[in-house]
């Protein structure tokens, strides 16, 4: 046990240990609060005063939430060792979350924004301040659990900071060898002379580093054998990289190096993120200070990123999900600009639904006007030309489970423990993205097929609603045809009926014309039966216990993997337990072979085969579509018909019902003749009765109107 004036510690809580001074858990005498405290060695005493000083100075100008607190500095009561008492961050740091298997292959996109928003918002209090850190890398960036659940990561060991202006340099030299900027490399890895002073931006070289290593779960400079074992190549890598390179590596001795432009496919991050990273990391992990961002321009594309909004959109035609990052404030067509460069759907052809109905969205519309999406509640995206099929892309992670060799080895197994660990864990997030892809698929696939059935069905209402007005129309044609020939035969003085058979070749073919819209019937029994398919379907993948069946293999898998941890650091087993160990390799062999064969023939055969399902029902569907598309077209120009003639023929009737007025009020008109022709007074009798039959005609049609504008025959939505 040791202590200052208000805080002690156990030896055995030890949290860290660098060259000069160790950290423990401590706790407030008074109070309980937990703490960290930062104990020094004698080796720190050999530094420079000035340099001793340095760190204590520099904590007390910070305070900002994504900076380590710094509470006070004490010693200890005998040794009078310089202890800094500092928060305690109770979940590790970065890098003990990167070890984590489960986050072999990188961090979650979530989390990964976390860590992004934590050291931008972090670094900018530093820069705010003129302090360069000089040590950045996950291993000096803490984890705490806020009181929402949140993660909270926090910049500490400010051993190697110091004060720096923007336009100054430093000769000194600290820093991890895998994090340091080329220049730093050299002298303090290589040994060779000092060429130049360095600048502030070589924090953002390091910073390049650690946002890689978050992303992709390894570090992206990596000579043959690793970065401490072959210097010299790292050192060739970091200095040779292409500037729009990423990454680098050199897969076989003495091999070529391999440039990495683009984050790779195992990487948890969507397209979305990785394009706005694509542009970032080749800025900072840039070697040359003339060509590398400074940190304002570091601070802007960050957080031009950070402060976007995420929309998520799942593509029906090429099945696979979308994260489109979009300012709030930008208009529809931006989102949609950025779903083509997603996608490759053209923004005209983009159609959308949302919790089961079509989601028609206003190019003009900002943004935050459009309805929330999450992961489990995304738009569904419809291309209205047809598009090919295409599998979600992922990295096979069988190929990534590796073997244990037939000796005992504590600290080697343990390493292949770890990474067959890692490779479960990649293998239930490939499984559970799948899965979930296949869910969507049908769950659009449904809500298309019901909104085009229903259509369907609105296509019957409307032709039921045409034939009646189509009805009325050859029964009033019929009335006025008799009603002017009996008229016209004695009194030429009386206008001309427009074209008879010209009228009537036009009904029929409006009649043959709503004839042949009858297959929409059909049509409709057919997507009935492929809704019953989709929900079966729908029903089956509940029912899909794959995951579930891994997720208890990796259960059993970790108790193993713990046990592993605990040998590792013994020095030697017993005989009894050297057994145990082998047999704990065997178990774990075999879950792992379980999982591969679960993944093999429950997770991937089953979506290829719905793929497959997929591409035939949706060329299906595309060829229904576009009858039901034209027959929409036909419905629509034979009602523009059908009420043009309605136009024509009420004109001519009311020009006819005055000129019958006229010649009955005429005192000097002739008379008609009584006896093959009506009389005046038998004309206007005539007449009244066909107001009233228009009347009749005019109220039916009134209410056919009605009914076809409340369906909406003529602009009805197309998807």
């Amino acid at each position: 046990m040791q202590s200052t004036p208000n805080y002690l510690w156990e030896l055995d809580y030890l949290l860290g240990q660098g060259a000069t001074a160790s950290v423990y858990k401590a706790w407030n005498k008074k109070s309980g609060e937990e703490v960290a405290v930062k104990v020094f060695n004698k080796l720190s005493y050999l530094r420079p005063l000035e340099v001793q000083m340095r760190e204590f100075e520099i904590l007390r100008k910070l305070n900002h939430v994504n900076i380590v607190k710094f509470f006070a500095v004490e010693e200890t009561g005998i040794s009078k060792q310089k202890v800094l008492v500092m928060e305690y961050c109770s979940s590790g740091s970065l890098l003990s979350v990167l070890e984590d298997p489960e986050n072999a292959y990188g961090l979650c996109e979530a989390e990964f924004l976390i860590v992004l928003q934590c050291v931008v918002e972090g670094m900018n209090h530093l820069r705010q301040n003129s302090i360069v850190h000089r040590d950045i890398k996950p291993g000096n960036i803490m984890r705490l659990i806020g009181e929402e659940g949140r993660s909270i990561y926090k910049l500490t060991d400010f051993g190697a900071a110091r004060e720096l202006d923007d336009d100054e340099k430093f000769i000194s030299i600290y820093g991890t060898e895998e994090y340091l900027h080329p220049d730093i490399y050299e002298r303090a890895v290589l040994k060779k002379p000092l060429q130049r002073a360095y600048g502030v931006t070589v924090d953002l070289w390091s910073i390049g580093v650690t946002l890689y290593h978050a992303a992709c779960g390894s570090l992206p400079f990596i000579p043959y054998g690793g970065p401490r074992h072959n210097k010299d190549i790292m050192h060739k890598i970091i200095t040779e990289k292409p500037p729009t390179a990423i990454a680098g590596i050199q897969r076989t001795e003495k091999g070529p190096i391999e440039w990495i432009y683009e984050l790779p496919i195992s990487c948890h991050l969507s397209v979305g993120l990785k394009i706005h990273l694509e542009n970032i990391l080749p800025n900072i992990l840039e070697a040359d200070e003339e060509k590398c961002w400074g940190f304002d321009k570091f601070f802007a594309e960050t957080n031009n990123v950070l402060e976007r909004i995420v929309v998520h959109v799942f593509s029906l035609p090429h099945a696979t999900m979308h994260m489109v990052y979009v300012h709030d404030c930008s208009s529809v067509v931006n989102f949609m600009e950025a779903v083509f460069r997603q996608t490759g759907v053209a923004i005209e052809n983009q159609k959308y639904f949302y919790e089961g109905h079509h989601y028609p969205l206003m190019p003009t519309l900002q943004v935050k006007h459009i309805n929330r999406t999450t992961e489990q509640h995304p738009f569904i995206l419809i291309s209205s030309t047809s598009e090919n099929i295409v599998e979600a892309t992922y990295k096979d992670p069988t190929n990534d489970f590796p073997r244990f060799l037939p000796s005992v080895d504590l600290v080697g197994d343990c390493s292949i423990a770890k990474n067959v660990l890692s490779a479960v864990y990649q293998t239930l997030h490939v499984s559970r993205a799948l899965l979930i892809c296949q869910e969507f698929i049908l769950r659009g696939t449904y809500w298309l097929i019901e909104n085009t059935k229903a259509e369907c069905h609105r296509i019957l209402e409307k032709k039921s609603a045409m034939a009646s007005l189509l009805n009325c129309t050859i029964s009033t044609e019929n009335s006025i045809t008799k009603l002017y020939n009996s008229v016209n035969s004695r009194n030429p003085e009386f206008p001309e009926f427009p074209d008879l058979a010209e009228c009537r070749r036009q009904l029929q073919s409006i009649g043959h014309t709503m004839s042949s819209c009858s297959h929409i019937a059909e049509k409709q029994k057919i997507l009935g039966f492929m809704l019953l398919e989709v929900s079966q379907i729908q029903d089956q993948i509940q029912l899909d216990k794959s995951v579930n069946r891994m997720e208890y293999c990796l259960q059993k898998m970790q108790l193993i993997f713990n046990q592993f941890k605990k040998r590792k650091q013994q020095s030697q087993l017993g005989y009894n337990e050297v057994q145990i160990h082998k047999l704990d390799k065997v178990n774990l062999g075999n879950l792992a072979k379980k999982v591969l064969s679960i993944f093999q023939d429950g997770v991937v055969q089953k979506y290829q085969a719905a793929i497959d399902k997929h591409s035939t029902r949706m060329s299906t569907f595309t060829d229904i579509q576009k009858q039901v598309d034209l027959v929409n077209g036909y419905l629509g120009a034979s009602l523009l018909d059908l009420q043009k003639y309605q136009d024509s023929v009420s004109n001519t009737v009311d020009d006819l019902s005055l000129r019958i007025q006229q010649m009955s009020v005429q005192p000097n008109h002739s008379p008609l003749p009584s006896c093959h022709n009506p009389s005046k007074e038998d004309l206007a009798l005539r007449m009244l009765k066909l107001r009233d039959q228009m009347k009749t005609v005019t109220c039916e049609l009134e209410q056919n109107n009605g009914v076809i504008e409340r369906l909406g025959v003529t602009s009805s939505p197309s998807v």
